[in-house]
């Protein structure tokens, strides 16, 4: 038994046909009929029922095809790690962030790794924190920066990076603008601009409110920061950002107040899957951003 025989009776279980599985293997039709007889004398069991219109797993054939699928992944581990001897500091990583990261918490870390990796590129996907979380765990993406660490997930491992306290930017017009700091309560009758419901952001501001016994005067929901900003400058609302992003915001006309005490946090986390093989280039992303954990 090979592994050139597992992967051509993982394929046939996979399309249950012959036909096609040998067009994918690029072999013959007949090569590969007589490979899964082979198999199947060694094993002394059929693997195939083939009186059904399409051939169908027999009981050995689905115990077989797990321990199958286990051999090949562990196969192609071992070649991945292979190529990244052979071809040491080359490749891609593949990286989810959501809308609300940007210049202010990740381009000096992005600008230092292409600086010591140049040859890697790096690809960057924009979408919520649970979409992340999904496509890191199918293999989608290689890492994921999420909003608000979650619990643990059994194949995921999470590091955080960042706890940032929010702010309330306002209009220097905004009777709040004199103020130094404020209490969170100080915001029940301010209307405001908040990330939409899907945000994590979102529901930490909600939680926050009704701790404080209010309920919001929600004006406006989005997904993007600067339109946010703009409806700020444009004395529409008010609206919470985090302390890195407010500090990057040079405009005259806002004022950016800190509150007593952090009462709700931007908690910017890495993610990735900890049960799928990782390139030295993911090895290396993950071990520098150490060094950027605040």
């Amino acid at each position: 038994m090979d592994i050139r025989q597992l992967t051509c009776f993982a394929e046939v279980a996979r399309q249950k046909n012959v036909t096609r599985a040998a067009e994918t293997l690029h072999i013959s039709q007949p090569s590969l009929s007589k490979t899964i007889k082979n198999l199947e004398r060694e094993l002394d069991a059929p693997l195939f029922d083939r009186g059904a219109h399409q051939l169908k797993l027999t009981d050995a054939g689905e115990a077989f095809l797990v321990s199958a699928l286990k051999v090949l992944d562990s196969f192609e581990n071992l070649t991945s790690e292979m190529d990244d001897v052979i071809d040491v500091k080359k490749g891609e990583i593949k990286i989810g962030i959501p809308p609300i990261i940007g210049a202010a918490f990740f381009a000096p870390f992005i600008s230092r790794y292409k600086e010591t990796y140049p040859l890697i590129e790096l690809l960057l996907t924009e979408v919520g924190s649970n979409a992340i979380r999904q496509g890191v765990s199918e293999g989608e993406l290689d890492i994921g920066l999420i909003c608000n660490t979650p619990a643990k997930e059994e194949n995921l491992e999470t590091i955080q990076l960042l706890k940032d306290p929010l702010m309330l930017m306002v209009h220097k017009d905004n009777p709040l603008a004199d103020e130094t700091a404020l209490d969170f309560a100080d915001i029940e009758n301010e209307p405001l601009i908040l990330y939409r419901h899907d945000f994590s952001l979102h529901d930490r501001i909600m939680e926050a409110c009704a701790y404080y016994g209010f309920d919001p005067k929600v004006v406006c929901e989005s997904s993007q920061k600067d339109f946010m900003i703009e409806m700020v400058e444009a004395k529409l609302g008010s609206t919470l950002l985090p302390s890195r992003i407010c500090s990057h915001i040079d405009n005259d006309q806002l004022v950016a107040i800190p509150f007593t005490q952090p009462v709700v946090n931007l908690e910017l986390g890495m993610v990735w899957n900890k049960d799928k093989y990782m390139p030295y280039a993911v090895r290396e992303f993950i071990e520098m951003s150490d060094s950027y954990r605040v």
